[in-house]
């Protein structure tokens, strides 16, 4: 009789266990739909938007209007920078293939710098390309990570 009950639990055990596997099988064909593009960086009041040469010294940005800006300008996405001059902006990656992202697409700061500091030009942008830097998961989420790769200004014309 012990024996009968031993291979019963056996048989229940594999018996939820294959749903299991089947659920984590579809999942890892539709993962690819379980994921966001991340966008994330920091914009400094410096004349150049980036952190200063001596590091700790170097004010951020907050407030700062950025845009995410494809093509011939067109605006895809928008954030705004924190008290801490950090900005994140989050994108489906079905909007946006990731090389167009990197090849195609700039992160452009429209505040001008005159409004962090009154000593830098009101008028002109921040611009910077972007780069990947490598994919994070977050449960079942997977993440693609960019950032900018430097900020540079751009007198307006």
């Amino acid at each position: 009789m012990g024996l009968k009950s031993v291979l019963f639990v056996c048989v229940m055990v594999a018996a939820m266990g294959a749903p299991l596997m089947v659920v984590e099988a579809q999942l890892g064909s539709i993962g690819s739909l379980l994921s966001l593009t991340r966008i994330q960086g920091t914009v400094f009041c410096t004349a150049n938007g980036n952190i200063g040469t001596n590091g700790t010294a170097t004010p951020a940005f907050p407030n700062a209007a950025v845009q995410l800006q494809c093509g011939n300008g067109n605006v895809v996405s928008t954030a705004t920078t924190n008290s801490a001059g950090v900005f994140s902006i989050l994108l489906d990656p079905l909007q946006l293939l990731l090389s167009s992202l990197t090849s195609n697409c700039s992160v452009v700061v429209n505040t001008p710098l005159s409004s962090c500091n009154a000593t830098l030009p009101s008028v002109g942008n921040l611009v910077s390309a972007l780069n990947l830097v490598g994919m994070t998961f977050q449960g079942l989420l997977r993440i693609t990570n960019i950032i900018p790769t430097g900020f540079m200004f751009q007198p307006s014309t």
